[in-house]
């Protein structure tokens, strides 16, 4: 079997019978590992859509998250602001109660000591007219 001496120095014919540095199938590698990575970097760039609309998303999320979670807040504080002043109004409410019941107390001791004046005082009239 005779050796090529074009395949010795490396040079190869194609399909086409031109010349070719690369052996045939080295060649056809070589081009279908560029479309492979062709394919492969499409693919990533779709991969990227993908991940970009998804961050996205995710952040769209998460702003309305914290948009919800601030209103949250300011409804609790809220909520703790009108308790404290339904407490304050409840102790100024119990302390009028309190003013009212001593008022209260003084008045029935008042018209307790006023009926004691009357019946004295009728007890003196009826004195007076059974002496007449």
């Amino acid at each position: 079997m005779a050796k090529d001496p074009l395949a010795e120095a490396g040079l190869h014919f194609d399909e086409l019978n031109k010349l070719r540095v690369l052996e045939p199938d080295v060649s056809q590698k070589t081009t279908e590992l560029k479309e492979e990575c062709e394919e492969f970097v499409d693919k990533i760039g779709q991969f990227q859509k993908i991940v970009g609309g998804l961050i996205e998303l995710v952040d769209e999320l998460a702003k309305e998250a914290e948009t919800e979670k601030m209103k949250a807040i300011g409804a609790r504080n809220l909520l703790k602001s009108v308790e404290k002043q339904r407490e304050a109004q409840h102790q100024q409410l119990q302390a009028l109660i309190a003013e009212k019941k001593m008022q209260l107390e003084r008045y029935r001791i008042e018209y307790e000591a006023l009926q004691k004046v009357e019946a004295e005082q009728s007890e003196f009239i009826d004195q007076f007219i059974l002496q007449k």
